[in-house]
Order: structure tokens, then sequence, then C-alpha cells
């Protein structure tokens, strides 16, 4: 039953990849103000804004995507009974 979740997965992070982009986009908003994070090959902004946008966005990417691969795996669990990783029972 497990081989049924790697093309859910798969849908499941795509899916989390977009919501990552939007919530980075809103967070960025909030706290700078601006409608778009620097560029790292953009002038204007010094290497500590360019670093902190990077940095926030892969906090946001990294906060998202465990919080969707885990509501993935929940629900994959409820479908089938069956957990698709490791069950920690070794």
């Amino acid at each position: 039953m497990k081989v049924l979740y790697r093309p859910l997965s798969l849908l499941v992070s795509t899916g989390g990849a977009l919501l990552a982009g939007a919530v980075f986009r809103k967070v960025w908003r909030l706290v700078s103000g601006e409608d778009e994070a620097p560029q790292p090959t953009d002038r204007r902004f010094s290497i500590w804004e360019v670093v902190a946008a990077a940095a926030m966005q892969g906090a946001v990417a990294g906060a998202v995507r465990a919080a969707v691969d885990r509501a993935g795996a929940a629900g994959y669990e409820k479908a089938t009974g069956s957990w698709p990783g490791d069950d920690g029972d070794e």
C-alpha cells in the first residue's frame, strides 16, 4: 500500500511548493513593506538584505514543506490505515 503514497506525495509536494511561495510573499510584505524580495544580483539592496530574504524564504519553505508532508502522510494513513513512512517501531 505504501507504493501508492509516492505519486500522492509528489502532488502534495508540488502544492506545498506553491503554498510556500505564497506564504513567503505575504510574510515578506509584512516584514519589509516591499512587494518583492530582493534578488541576489540587484545592486539596490545590501548583502545583508539579500541574505536575510533568502534565509527567511528557506525557513518558510522548510516549515510549509514539513507541514504539508506531515498532513499528506496523516491523510494517507486515514484513507488506507497504513503510515507511509517510518513508524518508529524498530
